[in-house]
């Protein structure tokens, strides 16, 4: 999962309230009688887990020989469930190509310049910039303008390109979002795709973003050091296009305080009175900056691909089984750690295997169902989701079924599996009906549905279920909750421990102490999930008004 160093301060914080609902139209798909009947495996689920985090996979990173291995251990699972294949050509992958760019550290230069003198800046001290995906000699030069937050959100009453002439220039944008924006939203809007989107519609040629006081204390730049050397992804497009970037934007780069403030010398505000109105919630206004910057770089382009694996459970009904329940868990990982320490291998046990493993106990429950639900069910383990959920966004737009299909999605990221918990989160459920639908679920295995405890994180927007939710598809990212059946555990501090000790570590391995019983009950959920989405008379649907539906349902 690529989101969860977000979450580290905010996993001491624990809201736990029970969700009560109305049934209303939804249609149960089982009795409690028959909850017997459906017991996931905790051997088979251990037995999964114990392959996909072995350090014979060296970590399982997008391209690698060991996620080439995990992807075929999960297509020869879905064939022995009987799963029909839903990739490529009749067969269970559906390979995903990708342009990998690494940038020569050697080759990076930028430099400022005004009316009487210029000013090389120093890398990676002063700047930061990333390998470009698009060409391998990288040229940004232009005048510079300041454009606020670099937003335009018409809901929100917000424009920071109003009034500004920005064509030809570079851009230079503060990073985040104003404090008064709400969370998910504004996780939207505030993103760096969003922003450089209406950087290079509005014609600009370059992107430099600079970072506030509270983005400091979330993302140090120090901290960003330690990314420097890390490639540049993107997936390619029927004609060899890398996809979701900007040709309009020659190059970009991150400044740090220091460099941020050479900027605004001399200019009608300075970066300590926009770092002031920040503090009072205010968008600063744009204007020109009397310097023009020049970047050069050199990157060297690498054509790679891993597959996605996707299977499906075709339902009994004969009009609702051509729709499509999906479950998603990422099968990649991040590889080998650049560490002086002996382990090296990024295993990744707790991320994803959990997830893909439950994914595939998943599926076995429902493959040996002897009344199939009504809808059918389809499971994705993607891929690069660590690259910035690119496996599941390429699905997403090139899914194998009719995209209109898609009815909801489940997504499986990173459940820690140490205790055996009380309650489950949906995050987003919150969006759609698929919050009722989810409680009932819950409810079959004495489960409730808890709130999202960090609505401030925007957790809605961070893992491969907004790939699904940018086509306008419902879904929900299902966790285990914060709340422990055992009183002596805290469940929010089971979450912390592992942010601290293991996340993104070689330390994520099989040596965790694993709760058995909790990953049981986490496949049960979701096995409950799936059948009442895939047996509820309608689909499921957004809100009314709802930001989500309204902005990217088709």
């Amino acid at each position: 999962m690529k989101l969860k160093k977000v979450l580290s301060s905010a996993f001491c914080l624990l809201f736990i309230c029970g969700c009560s609902h109305d049934d209303g139209n939804k249609q149960a798909t089982n009795t409690k009688a028959e909850i017997s009947l459906i017991n996931a495996d905790k051997n088979r689920i251990r037995s999964h887990l114990t392959f996909l985090a072995d350090d014979l996979l060296k970590g399982r990173d997008t391209g690698s020989v060991g996620h080439e291995i995990a992807s075929l251990y999960i297509a020869s699972e879905f064939e022995k469930y009987g799963l029909m294949p839903a990739g490529d050509n009749d067969i269970y992958m559906q390979r995903v190509p990708f342009v990998q760019s690494t940038i020569d550290q050697n080759s990076i230069h930028l430099s400022l310049s005004s009316v009487t003198n210029t000013h090389n800046l120093s890398y990676p001290k002063e700047f930061l910039t990333r390998a470009s995906v698009l060409n391998e000699n990288t040229e940004m030069a232009g005048k510079l303008i300041f454009v606020g937050y670099g937003i335009i959100a018409p809901e929100l009453d917000h424009n920071d390109y109003a009034g500004l002439d920005v064509a030809g220039k570079v851009v230079v944008v503060l990073s985040g979002k104003p404090k008064s924006f709400p969370s998910e939203e504004g996780a939207h809007f505030g993103s760096t795709r969003e922003k450089q989107r209406h950087a290079a519609e509005n014609g600009a040629v370059g992107y430099i973003t600079i970072s506030t006081p509270r983005g400091e204390k979330v993302r140090p730049y120090q901290n960003l050091l330690n990314y420097i050397h890390t490639p540049s992804v993107s997936w390619l497009d029927e004609d060899g296009m890398a996809a979701n970037v900007y040709p309009e934007l020659k190059g970009s780069a991150y400044f740090s305080k220091e460099a941020a403030e050479l900027l605004f010398v001399g200019t009608e505000k300075s970066l300590e009175d926009i770092y002031v109105m920040l503090e009072q919630d205010q968008s600063p206004k744009g204007f020109d900056i009397p310097l023009t910057v020049n970047m050069t770089a050199e990157s060297q382009h690498k054509i790679i691909s891993s597959p996605n694996v996707v299977a499906i459970l075709e339902g009994s009904d004969p009009l609702l089984k051509k729709e499509y329940v999906v479950y998603s868990a990422h099968s990649d990982h991040i590889g080998i750690a650049k560490t002086v320490k002996k382990d090296k291998i990024n295993n990744g046990a707790m991320d994803n295997a959990t997830g893909t493993s439950v994914l595939l106990e998943t599926a076995r429950l429902f493959s040996e169902l002897a009344d199939k639900p009504k809808r059918s069910i389809l499971f994705v383990a993607v891929t690069a989701e660590e690259k910035g959920l690119l496996g599941s966004d390429y699905f997403a737009q090139n899914p194998t079924v009719p995209q209109s299909s898609l009815v909801a999605n489940v997504n499986l990221d990173m459940p820690i599996l140490t205790y055996e918990f009380a309650d489950v989160i949906a995050f987003g459920a919150n969006h759609s009906d698929m919050q009722e639908s989810v409680t009932i679920a819950a409810e079959k295995i004495g489960l409730t549905l808890s709130p999202d405890p960090w609505p401030d994180q925007a957790l809605f927007t961070r893992s491969d279920h907004y790939s699904f939710v940018k086509q306008g598809i419902p879904s929900v990212f299902l966790v285990p909750g914060l709340k422990s059946v055992d009183p002596e555990v805290d469940g929010s501090k089971q979450f912390n421990l592992f942010l601290k000790t293991n996340y993104h570590k070689p330390g994520d391995d099989l040596n965790q102490t694993f709760n058995w019983q909790a990953a049981t009950k986490f496949a049960e959920v979701n096995f409950y999930i799936g059948m009442t989405l895939a047996n509820q008379s309608q689909r499921s649907s957004w809100n009314v008004g709802d930001f989500f539906g309204d902005n990217f349902s088709k």
